[in-house]
């Protein structure tokens, strides 16, 4: 009996592991290759601002007493402000693809990357005041994270480029049980709505057109196909607690 009791504690201890195979990034460069730089070509994309996308746009000027009109949605700084407040003091895409920009009335932003909006309206306000600068900010970068995370649920990005590997880490990175190699990437496009996958495990997806993320990605880790019969949320203090107390109450009648 206490042999057999012994092997069941054995038993629930190696159900409980994960294999490091399993939960290693990056796992297809050999140590002989470390010690040589490997570059890989991926790219940032070109975020194009959509019907519905909030901008935070700020004009300043050199001179603090030269107050402007543009300056009615300015002077907030997103990192310290509340979501609302940020919300509250931003322009909204309108369905028309533009926003409405003081004393200038609709300007069309649709389709066009933050940088290109940010250049235009430079031009604009130069017409009216000079020694003015503006900054152009997309405040709608958010990202999600479902499945096998730590902490799962919707992030803001308060910068302009975001890899998997940084999204994964602002969640506390994957459980154990995390299928790194059944990733998915689950895209809004002007076509509808695409479903990429990708391996964490392999050094491709460093040169994958997904490795970096765009705003309202969301990202689905799937659980490894074994999960259901793993002890991951077993009662380990109730089970061992009875087979110790068993044990000594098997030596205590022997």
């Amino acid at each position: 009996m206490r042999k057999l009791l012994l092997f069941l504690s054995v038993l629930i201890l190696l159900g409980s592991c994960v294999s490091l195979k399993r939960v290693k990034y990056i796992q297809d460069i050999a140590l002989s290759e470390q010690s040589d730089t490997t570059y890989y070509q991926a790219k940032a994309p070109d975020y194009k601002i959509q019907t519905g996308d909030h901008l935070h746009i700020d004009v300043k000027n050199i001179d603090p007493k030269n107050m402007n009109p543009f300056q009615s949605n300015t002077n907030v700084n997103i990192q310290t402000q509340s979501e609302a407040g940020v919300y509250l003091n931003s322009y909204q895409v309108s369905d028309s693809g533009n926003i409405d920009f003081p004393l200038v009335g609709k300007v069309d932003v649709v389709g066009k990357t933050v940088f290109e909006v940010q250049s235009n309206l430079q031009q604009i306000v130069n017409e009216f005041f000079q020694l003015t600068t503006v900054s152009v900010k997309l405040i709608n970068f958010r990202i999600s994270l479902l499945g096998e995370v730590m902490r799962p649920g919707t992030y803001m990005v308060y910068q302009n480029q975001l890899n998997v590997f940084q999204a994964i880490s602002m969640g506390g990175d994957l459980t154990n049980y995390a299928n790194r190699k059944e990733v998915s990437i689950i895209r809004k496009t002007e076509k509808g709505t695409s479903v990429y996958k990708i391996n964490l495990l392999s050094s491709q997806l460093l040169n994958s057109p997904v490795y970096y993320l765009q705003p309202g990605d969301i990202v689905y880790i799937e659980p490894l196909s074994g999960k259901n019969f793993t002890f991951t949320a077993f009662p380990y203090a109730i089970i061992f607690s009875t087979i110790s107390t068993t044990l000594l109450i098997l030596n205590f009648i022997k």
